[in-house]
């Protein structure tokens, strides 16, 4: 059923893509070219404004209108939400114009490591992706769900096979749209030597499936190793179109991106390195254990704030 599938769509010709130059051009560390360059486009997913909301005792999903304005009052210039069907396009619209945000990208859930049922989340997807497409979406970030979101289940060899199947065929119909695949995991991903999501990378063309690094999550899924996550920027960093920003300190989320477990300035220069600018959004979020200093918007102002002075180079 699969093949016959792949076959049905057709596939595209080669087209080059590497990384970050896919979505913004390449990319330079020469102090000068970075002068050069426009103000870095800075955007935020909705999962932190989400339980930053909640640890106030409000829902972000009810007070959409005043949420998007603290959005872009924080110094955010898009908004990156986790949509579910194409329904929310229209809502998000308006008061995305009103407040002055883009949706360059959003996040979706997709089920694709069972082959009776793969399908039809590809094509739910397509349909939120093609209706996103006309206000402005470039890039469609993905996390195929775990069996259990937390639980101990982990996917078997042939369901990790169907998924990588699936993600790239999944890949290859958002490009004959003009939009990009961008791949992202939890920690349970990194779970029994990374099985899951090294297969997500090596199963898969890199034309037509990319890396939306969250390099936290990676982070934390290697039982909280810098190592590891470095690791993962030389095996799969010219495939990296967006990266996700989150910040901890003795592995416990902060409260604003700054300083802490991870060395994001080292991160920066890696990427500048290697030619790769990727979309860039913060998703500083909130845990147990993590302080509670001051109101929402003045953590983002300061999250955006660090973001700005230590990916300036990723302007546009």
């Amino acid at each position: 059923m699969l093949d016959d599938r792949v076959s049905r769509r057709g596939f595209l010709g080669e087209m080059a893509v590497v990384g970050g130059a896919m979505m913004a051009g390449v990319g330079s560390a020469a102090g000068a070219e970075e002068k050069k360059r426009g103000k870095l486009h800075l955007a935020c997913n909705q999962y932190p404004w989400l339980v930053f909301y909640q640890r106030e005792g409000k829902d972000f999903n009810k007070l959409l209108d005043t949420g998007l304005g603290e959005v872009a009052a924080s110094g955010m210039d898009g908004y990156e939400p986790l949509v579910t069907a194409p329904e929310q396009i229209d809502e998000l619209a308006g008061l995305l114009k009103k407040h002055g945000l883009e949706m360059r990208s959003l996040y979706v859930n997709s089920v694709l490591h069972e082959a009776q049922t793969a399908s039809k989340s590809v094509d739910e997807v397509l349909a939120i992706a093609k209706k996103a497409k006309g206000i402005g979406t470039r890039i469609i970030v993905t996390n195929p769900s775990p069996i259990q979101w937390g639980g101990p289940e982990n996917k078997n060899d042939e369901q990790l096979e169907v998924q990588a199947k699936m993600l790239e065929l999944l890949g290859r119909e958002l490009k004959e749209v003009g939009l990009v695949l961008a791949y992202h995991n939890h920690d349970i991903e990194l779970r029994n030597a990374a099985r899951e999501f090294h297969h997500m990378m090596a199963g898969t063309d890199p034309k037509y499936v990319t890396l939306c690094l969250d390099a936290h999550w990676v982070y934390r899924g290697a039982g909280n190793s810098a190592v590891a996550l470095f690791d993962v920027l030389k095996l799969y960093g010219p495939r990296i179109t967006e990266l996700h920003l989150r910040q901890s300190a003795q592995n416990i989320w902060s409260e604003t991106l700054g300083e802490g477990d991870i060395d994001y300035p080292r991160l920066a220069k890696y990427l500048l390195g290697i030619g790769v600018r990727p979309h860039i959004v913060i998703e500083q979020a909130v845990e147990q254990g993590t302080p509670k200093t001051m109101a929402t918007v003045e953590a983002f102002k300061q999250s955006s704030a660090y973001a700005r002075r230590v990916f300036a180079g990723f302007g546009s």
